[in-house]
């Protein structure tokens, strides 16, 4: 058994990821509340490409960063076929206050219930300052015009990273 199968055997269930999806899978369907009050479905991006960014807490520091490297590459996305849209488990009040203080132009998702998160794989143990709890990994997937995943980014680093996505789109 390798060391880090090893590791993750030593976790407990619980603390796993639900799903790790790979590409290749057909994206997992999900209807949720965005900012602004609407639903927003997987399906209502059918044949389009699409970026679904995870991040851990609206406000911070690294999820600011990123979502406005995401919104500054919002007509480049567009210009590709590409929506995307942003998925934490803060509450919609919270979302919205984090996109006006911010001006950010793309939709952002709350999954309060982590029903999505866990789907897509972007629920599981982190560790801080030597402790560990559950909670959101910063994870970036691009779905296919067809439904199915066409890349994982996982244990995101922001700086660059809206960059590499779009060059991905691009060349799907």
């Amino acid at each position: 058994m390798k060391a880090q199968d090893k590791a993750k055997s030593a976790l407990p269930k619980s603390a796993l990821p639900k799903s790790t999806l790979v590409e290749g899978q057909k994206a997992p369907a999900f209807r949720l509340p965005r900012d602004g009050g609407d639903m927003i479905t997987l399906a209502d991006y059918a044949g389009r490409k699409l970026v679904l960014f995870f991040y851990p807490r609206a406000d911070t520091p690294g999820c600011t960063r990123e979502a406005i490297d995401f919104t500054r590459l919002a007509d480049a996305f567009a210009a590709a076929g590409t929506a995307v849209l942003g998925i934490s488990a803060d509450p919609l009040k919270a979302q919205e206050k984090f996109r006006d203080r911010h001006k950010l132009a793309i939709p952002l998702i709350s999954d309060e219930k982590h029903e999505v998160l866990e789907a897509y794989g972007a629920w599981g143990e982190k560790s801080m300052y030597g402790k560990s709890f559950l909670g959101i990994l910063r994870t970036t997937l691009l779905i296919g015009a067809d439904g199915k995943v066409a890349k994982v980014w996982r244990n995101v680093r922001v700086d660059g990273h809206a960059d590499q996505v779009l060059e991905a789109a691009r060349s799907l």
